[in-house]
């Protein structure tokens, strides 16, 4: 029996961990992938405070090293569903094997929704990403895509446009989704290139991504692009969870800044959470405050 049980072990996750082994809890985390989340498709972190320059597997690597060193115990299990027992929670997982815990958190993340274009995942980390906040700086001087309709792809490509050589911004539809004045300020900057009814077919370079094949009106052009950013949205995880946590209309855990739910033994952190901002920053943050908030009431 643990004190918690952390569903994820990306940074909401592992620093959960931390914080509440420091309380003194008995910890349990529960990965179903990689530990350190989607922080590791990332080949370099620059926007982390203290840390000038690291590789996103790297990054992962310590935090998961810390829980531990903290006291944490970590299994890569996926959770397929959750028990509520009275006393205690079982968590069930999808090869059989269950755990018992008194609260929990839930820190599973959301995945960005894929093209489904052959290659893709392959070339995730060498070339193509999903936060041109994160990763658009070493794309300095070179050309790149952004794929998608909405306020992220507009916003995406207005932030590629100040320091990459050109922004190629690809839609399927015949207009944009996003704000009217976000396109017009794209459409008045000389280095970007609107594609509209266009989708991305296949995706060029071996071991890194050297362009795009974009079909357009029934033609097919190809295009030179070291860096493809793709912009169609996020998947929250929580349709295991949801008889416990209130989800909004897009499927994220409906929850404040106190990282609280609608359920006095559960508690949400990271990217699952409706929040405005989804950065690794403010993940950790979540961790931090949902393992407090947790430890406070088991000693209720």
């Amino acid at each position: 029996m643990y004190d918690i049980i952390i569903i994820g072990g990306g940074p909401a996750g592992l620093t959960a961990a931390v914080y509440a082994r420091r309380a003194g809890k008995s910890v349990l985390v529960l990965e179903k992938a990689a530990l350190g989340g989607q922080i590791t498709w990332s080949p370099k972190v620059e926007n982390f405070p203290s840390v000038v320059s690291i590789s996103g597997g790297e990054l992962g690597d310590r935090m998961a090293e810390q829980a531990m060193a903290q006291g944490a115990d970590i299994e890569l299990e996926e959770v397929v569903g959750v028990e509520d027992c009275g006393e205690y929670r079982r968590v069930k997982c999808d090869f059989g094997a269950s755990y018992e815990g008194r609260a929990l958190i839930l820190a599973v993340g959301a995945k960005p929704r894929m093209l489904g274009v052959e290659r893709e995942e392959e070339l995730v980390g060498a070339g193509v990403g999903y936060c041109a906040v994160c990763d658009g700086a070493f794309f300095k001087g070179l050309p790149v895509a952004v794929n998608g309709g909405g306020n992220s792809a507009l916003q995406d490509a207005m932030l590629l446009s100040e320091t990459s050589s050109r922004v190629y911004l690809i839609h399927r539809r015949e207009s944009f989704r996003g704000e009217e004045k976000l396109v017009e300020a794209l459409r008045a900057k000389d280095n970007v290139e609107f594609m509209l009814n266009a989708t991305i077919t296949r995706l060029l370079g071996e071991d890194e991504l050297k362009g795009i094949v974009v079909s357009q009106n029934g033609a097919e052009r190809e295009i030179a692009v070291d860096g493809l950013f793709v912009a169609i949205g996020h998947e929250p995880d929580n349709a295991a969870f949801a008889d416990f946590a209130a989800l909004d209309a897009r499927g994220y855990a409906a929850s404040g800044e106190d990282c609280l739910t609608k359920t006095p033994w559960l508690f949400v952190a990271g990217d699952c959470r409706a929040k405005k901002v989804h950065q690794l920053t403010t993940a950790v943050a979540d961790g931090a405050v949902a393992a407090l908030a947790a430890c406070a009431w088991l000693d209720k």
